[in-house]
């Protein structure tokens, strides 16, 4: 599967809001150059070559190779915000909601996880600005899982004494997803976020409140 037909966020077509045409193979080749070699080893004309362009036609989109990931970053970013936010401001308890979270989260670092290893993994390669930027998406990122488990808490549902901690564990075990997860591996993305959603709501003591369909088995 190559990075334009990974399902980040469950796109129909990935990167499809990048345009005109020439700026989006560029950056699907940005991805795969990232993810293959890190950003530091990887040049314009690596890029561009991937792309079947010139290094002088990769300058007439972006400015600089910083500016690539800066976007790549955002974007990236931007879609898994979203991917939580479906989740976590949807009806429900806070334990449907925090599992639909995890399993979400989840599959969106396994079915993109070429994007997701760049946009994870790369941070510290942004510049002061673009990485304050992507720090403050972050944040939110953080809110998000944080505000539904305050909510099991509240509501007698989760057994958590260290709410921040606990956030932290759970945002790292879904981004490390992107790190392992095979394509020909035993496991479909569907399967790993459900597995998560399940080891999830175990650490935060959900007890009987765990949801009992077939996916959490």
């Amino acid at each position: 599967m190559t990075t334009a037909e990974e399902t980040t966020g469950g796109d129909p077509e990935p990167w499809g809001e990048v345009t005109p045409d020439a700026a989006r193979r560029l950056l699907v080749a940005a991805v795969e150059a990232f993810a293959e070699r890190g950003y530091h080893a990887t040049t314009t004309r690596d890029i561009a070559g991937r792309a079947g362009m010139s290094p002088a036609a990769l300058y007439i989109h972006y400015r600089t190779k910083e500016e690539l990931l800066h976007r790549i970053s955002r974007i990236g970013h931007e879609k898994a915000l979203e991917v939580l936010r479906t989740a976590t401001r949807r009806d429900g308890s806070a334990t449907e909601r925090l599992a639909d979270a995890v399993s979400s989260f989840v599959r969106w670092h396994a079915g993109g996880r070429t994007t997701a290893r760049v946009v994870q993994y790369e941070l510290d390669s942004l510049g002061p600005d673009a990485r304050a930027e992507i720090l403050a998406l972050r944040r939110q990122v953080d809110a998000e899982v944080r505000g539904v488990i305050e909510e099991g808490v509240a509501s007698g549902e989760f057994d958590v004494l260290d709410v921040r901690g606990t956030t932290l564990a759970v945002l790292s075990l879904c981004v490390d997803v992107a790190r392992w997860f095979d394509v020909g591996g035993p496991r479909t993305p569907e399967e790993v976020g459900a597995l998560y959603a399940d080891l999830v709501l175990r650490m935060v003591g959900a007890g009987e409140h765990v949801p009992r369909g077939p996916a959490y088995r």
